[in-house]
């Protein structure tokens, strides 16, 4: 059975940087997306990347910021997030996605547990 464990959160400042991992255990290349959800806040998409790496997709909100990259030898997606501002403080989860809209938390089917992000103004 297939297991993701997301990596790299942090404390980190406003205009900071940090590199997030997500590890897939098992075989098989995967489509995976990036969502992260704030206190009191819905889920929302960060970044989608194909088993193929292309395409990708990220949200408007972190567009130039952030960029979602694979590595199919270690069978793991990474999400480089720069620029960080306090709006960005979330738990950062990765999924399998599944199919429909990449956009929708709905159409993945396999999830992290999760890592923290926090930037501090």
């Amino acid at each position: 059975q297939v297991q993701l464990v997301e990596s790299g959160g942090g404390l980190v400042q406003a205009g900071g940087s940090l590199r997030l991992s997500c590890t897939a255990s098992g075989r098989g290349v995967r489509s995976v997306g990036w969502f992260r959800q704030a206190p009191g806040k819905e889920r929302e998409f960060v970044a989608h990347i194909h088993w193929s790496g292309m395409p990708a997709y990220h949200a408007n909100s972190v567009k130039g910021r952030c960029a979602i990259s694979r590595d199919n030898a270690w069978n793991s997606v990474s999400l480089q997030m720069n620029s960080l501002k306090p709006e960005d403080t979330a738990v950062y989860s990765c999924a399998i996605y599944s199919g429909g809209s990449v956009y929708e938390a709905l159409t993945y089917w396999r999830w992290g547990q999760g890592t923290l992000v926090t930037v501090s103004s």
